[in-house]
C-alpha cells in the first residue's frame, strides 16, 4: 500500500493534470461559449498557458514547484464548479471534469506529495522531510492567503479582457503585488524541513528558528514519539498531530524565534541551551523509519520526560 501511495504522490498529480484538456477542457469551453470573442480567446490562451506550466511543475519535484502546484491546482475544481453552475443542463462530462480536478487537488495537497517534492530539493545523501504547518494557520489564514493570491492574479486580467481596461490595469497592478506577497508567505511553509545528513539531523524552520539547528550524530541520544508531559523545547509551532522528540546527550544551543509583539515587531532572537526539542514531521512514521535506516538511536517507548534548560 505504501508503494502505491508513493507512486500516486510522485505521478498522480501529473497524470490527472495531463488529462484536463480532454476531461475538463470541454466543460470550460462550453461555459465560455456565450462570452465575447475577446474574453473567450484571452481566457483560453491563459488556461492553456497555466496548464502547460503546471504540467511541467508536476514533473519537476522541488519546493518551488510544490508551492506553484498548491496555488494553481486547487483553483481548477473551482473554475470547473463555476462552469457547471453556468451550464443549463450539466451531465456526466461535467461530473467527470469536477471529479478529475478535485482528485488532482487532493493529490497535490496530500502530505505524501509534499514530502516527495521537498525531498526533490535534497543534495547528495540528504533526505529532506516536510514539517507540518502550524495548526492555527490551517483554520483559515492559509485559505485566506490562497484566495488572495488566486483572486489577485486573475481578477485584473479578466477585467481587461472584458473591456474594462483602465480599471483592469489598476486592479492588475494591485492584485499581482498581493499575489507575489501571498506566494512568498505560502512558500515559507514549503521551506520547513527536517533533514537527515551523514553528519546527523538538521532542522530548517523559518517559522520556529532564527538559525538552522544541526544535531550531530554523536550528540543525539535518541529520537522517537514524544511522551505526554515532556519538557522538551517545542519547535512544532503549534502543529497538530504526533510530535517527535529529539533528546540530546549534551545541551545543544538553539535560537528560537520569539513571538511577535505586533505584525511588524518581533523581539530579537536569543540563543538558549536545551536538552531536547520537539518537531512535527508530516509523516512521522517515515521519519522514524529513515532514522532507523541511518542507524540513529530510535526508541518507540520513551524514557521519562526531560526538562529543557535555557541558559
Amino acid at each position: 500500500m505504501r508503494k502505491v501511495l508513493d507512486v500516486v504522490a510522485r505521478w498522480g498529480g501529473a497524470v490527472l493534470w495531463a488529462t484536463l484538456p480532454f476531461t475538463a477542457g470541454p466543460t470550460l469551453a462550453a461555459a465560455l461559449n456565450p462570452a465575447s470573442t475577446g474574453f473567450r480567446t484571452f481566457t483560453s490562451v491563459a488556461a492553456w498557458t497555466v496548464w502547460a506550466f503546471t504540467l511541467v511543475a508536476t514533473l519537476v519535484p522541488r519546493t518551488t514547484t510544490l508551492t506553484a502546484l498548491r496555488v494553481v491546482v486547487p483553483a481548477a475544481p473551482l473554475a470547473i464548479g463555476w462552469a457547471v453552475v453556468t451550464l443549463p443542463a450539466p451531465g456526466w462530462q461535467e461530473a467527470l471534469a469536477l471529479t478529475i480536478t478535485t482528485l488532482a487537488a487532493v493529490v497535490v495537497l496530500a502530505p505524501q506529495t509534499g514530502d516527495v517534492f521537498i525531498d526533490g530539493s535534497s543534495y547528495g545523501h540528504e533526505r529532506r522531510m516536510a514539517l507540518r504547518a502550524p495548526g492555527v494557520l490551517l483554520l483559515g489564514p492559509i485559505q485566506a492567503v490562497w484566495v488572495a493570491v488566486v483572486a489577485g492574479a486573475a481578477a485584473g486580467p479578466l477585467l481587461v479582457a472584458s473591456g474594462m481596461v483602465p480599471g483592469g490595469l489598476a486592479l492588475t497592478a494591485i492584485g499581482w503585488a498581493v499575489a507575489v506577497a501571498g506566494v512568498r508567505a505560502l512558500h515559507t511553509l514549503a521551506r520547513r524541513w527536517l533533514v537527515f545528513t551523514q553528519a546527523g539531523v538538521v532542522i530548517v524552520d523559518p517559522l520556529a528558528l532564527a538559525d538552522t539547528l544541526l544535531v550531530r550524530r554523536s550528540t543525539l541520544a535518541w529520537l522517537g514519539p514524544a511522551p505526554a508531559g515532556t519538557g522538551a523545547h517545542d519547535l512544532t509551532v503549534g502543529a497538530l498531530g504526533l510530535a517527535v522528540e529529539l533528546r540530546f546527550a549534551e545541551p545543544v544551543t538553539v535560537t528560537p524565534l520569539p513571538p511577535r509583539r505586533s505584525p511588524r515587531s518581533r523581539p530579537a532572537p536569543a540563543a538558549i541551551e536545551v536538552d531536547a526539542v520537539l518537531v512535527a514531521p508530516s509523516l512521522p512514521g517515515r521519519m522514524l523509519e529513515e532514522a532507523r535506516r541511518r542507524r540513529l538511536p530510535v526508541q518507540a517507548a520513551m524514557p521519562p520526560p526531560t526538562t529543557s534548560s535555557p541558559s
